[in-house]
């Protein structure tokens, strides 16, 4: 999740690949269950992430919770709704959840396979923080987005990553993004692959974008050496999901994820 900048798209290139990698899978979620998501795997960011209601540093319009009006898992799926109820300052609420502490990784290939919501107002991501901040606060430890989609401008998903020396605020971000038309229709597997010197990223096994490690980089341009956590969330408005306003029609919206799988 990020502030609004002038988009610096660094790479468009479509590589048809064949996954040939032997990783194993370490950690998944199938969602083969009903009711709350599997505490031994998930936990949440709650309300509105600071004080002075700054909506989590980008001026968002949700609440965040872990009710199962707003979050569950149902019919084998997990399902991130956004509902227009006003609570804690907010006029709307939804649920952001963190791996942290349960699933945290150093290097793999992390697959969401999810469908995202539509309208005005949307902002659906997957992606990754530092667990430890071992380089200081962001953007110094860096952010991984592995999908991110906001709803005034439908079917393009961006993947991008952020660190100190490249990042949204001074407008060094390294992003890349794919129209997928029907990504508000259909589940997609959204995907990096991240080792030590690079990070690919993927949607159904095309990668569409990679950064590789700069030799010259010091943690300022490439802190990917340390363990980072996934988080799932669907914000409302904001600083980018709000440029062009809130629909007021559209709700509640979804986010549904099939699984995720993480492998090493």
């Amino acid at each position: 999740m990020r502030y609004l900048v002038p988009a610096m798209v660094l790479l468009i290139v479509i590589v048809s690949c064949e996954q040939t990698s032997t990783k194993s899978l370490v950690w998944s979620d199938e969602f083969e269950y009903s009711g709350s998501p599997d505490s031994t795997k998930w936990n949440y960011d709650l309300a509105d992430g600071c004080p002075n209601n700054c909506g989590w540093g980008n001026n968002e319009a949700q609440y965040y919770t872990k009710d199962l009006k707003n979050v569950r898992v149902e019919n084998g799926m997990l399902v991130i709704e956004v509902h227009k109820d006003s609570l804690g300052g907010k006029a709307y609420t939804s649920t952001r959840m963190v791996s942290k502490g349960k699933g945290d990784w150093l290097y793999g290939r992390i697959e969401v396979k999810a469908k995202l919501p539509s309208g005005k107002g949307t902002w659906p991501a997957i992606w990754m923080l530092s667990t430890d901040w071992k380089y200081g606060g962001w953007p110094e430890s860096g952010e991984i987005d592995i999908m991110e989609h906001v709803g005034y401008d439908p079917g393009v998903v961006h993947g991008t990553i952020h660190t100190k020396a490249y990042n949204h605020i001074i407008g060094t971000q390294k992003e890349g993004k794919l129209i997928v038309a029907d990504c508000m229709d259909a589940f997609h597997v959204y995907a990096i692959d991240w080792s030590e010197n690079k990070m690919d990223f993927y949607i159904d096994n095309i990668m569409y974008y990679s950064v590789p490690r700069d030799p010259n980089d010091d943690f300022s341009g490439w802190p990917f050496d340390q363990r980072f956590h996934l988080i799932l969330n669907q914000a409302v408005g904001g600083n980018w999901g709000g440029k062009e306003g809130i629909d007021d029609s559209i709700w509640p919206q979804r986010m549904e994820v099939d699984y995720v799988r993480v492998y090493q």
